[in-house]
C-alpha cells in the first residue's frame, strides 16, 4: 500500500458538534490537496464542501440519523434526500440499534431499503458494533446485503469502542464481496489501518488522517 492508495481509501472526517466553519474548511482543504476518497461532514456543511470540492474527484460524504440512529424512518429518508439535493455524493446512515436488538429485523431492513431507494447515492450503513453481539452483527450484515447497500460501517466514533479487527473480520465473513466494509472509530495509527485492511476493510473514516499519514510516510 503506497501513500496514494492509502489516501484513496480515506474518508477524512470532522463530525464534532462544535466544529466551526473554519475547522471544517481546513478538513475539506486537506482532503482536496491529498486526494482523499471523500470528506465526511455533518449535513449542515454539505453545501460548503460541495462548493470547495467542485472540479475535483473528492466526494462529499455526510451522515444521516447521526449519531444515535433513533430518528424515525421518515425523518432519515428526508435527511438523505435533503443531503443529496445539497450535493452529498455518499450517505453514511446509522441503523436503529434498539430495533435490531429487539429483533425487529423487518423494520431495520425496511428503513435501510427506503434510504437506499431515496437517492442514487452511495450508501454506507453504520451498524455501531459496540452495542451488538457477534450474532447481532451477523444478522445486520445479512440485512445490509439483502438491501444491497454499498458499504457496512463499523461505528459512528461516538460509542465506547470503534473499529476492532476481529469484528471487521466477522463482518467480512458475512458480506464477502456483496458489500464493502468501512472501518471507523478510534483509528489512530497506521498499524491500525493496516490491520483493519488485512481484515477486510477498504474504506477508513479518519479524523487523524494527517498524523497517520506522517507515520505512514516514515514507515515507507
Amino acid at each position: 500500500m503506497n501513500k496514494e492508495e492509502f489516501l484513496s481509501m480515506v474518508d477524512h472526517t470532522i463530525l464534532k458538534a462544535d466544529a466551526m466553519e473554519e475547522d471544517v474548511k481546513k478538513v475539506i482543504q486537506f482532503a482536496k490537496e491529498n486526494k482523499c476518497a471523500s470528506v465526511c461532514i455533518n449535513p449542515y456543511y454539505v453545501k460548503l464542501a460541495k462548493e470547495m470540492l467542485k472540479e475535483t474527484d473528492v466526494k462529499v460524504c455526510t451522515v444521516i440519523g447521526f449519531p444515535l440512529g433513533q430518528n424515525t424512518t421518515k425523518v432519515k429518508v428526508y435527511e438523505a434526500k435533503s443531503a443529496a439535493e445539497d450535493g452529498a455524493d455518499e450517505i453514511d446512515m446509522v441503523i436503529n440499534v434498539a430495533a435490531l436488538k429487539d429483533k425487529k429485523y423487518d423494520y431495520v431492513y425496511d428503513e435501510i431499503k427506503k434510504i437506499k431507494d431515496a437517492t442514487d447515492k452511495l450508501l454506507k450503513v453504520i451498524i455501531e458494533n459496540a452495542y451488538l453481539t457477534s450474532e447481532e452483527r451477523k444478522v445486520v450484515c445479512e440485512i445490509c446485503v439483502k438491501a444491497k447497500v454499498d458499504f457496512v460501517k463499523t461505528s459512528t466514533g461516538f460509542a465506547k469502542t470503534g473499529a476492532i479487527v476481529s469484528e471487521v473480520r466477522e463482518m467480512k465473513e458475512v458480506v464477502k464481496d456483496m458489500a464493502k466494509i468501512k472501518a471507523a472509530g478510534g483509528i489512530s495509527k497506521m498499524s491500525d489501518v493496516i490491520d483493519l485492511y488485512n481484515a477486510g476493510a477498504v474504506r477508513f473514516g479518519l479524523s487523524r488522517t494527517e498524523s497517520i499519514l506522517k507515520e505512514f510516510e516514515e514507515e515507507i
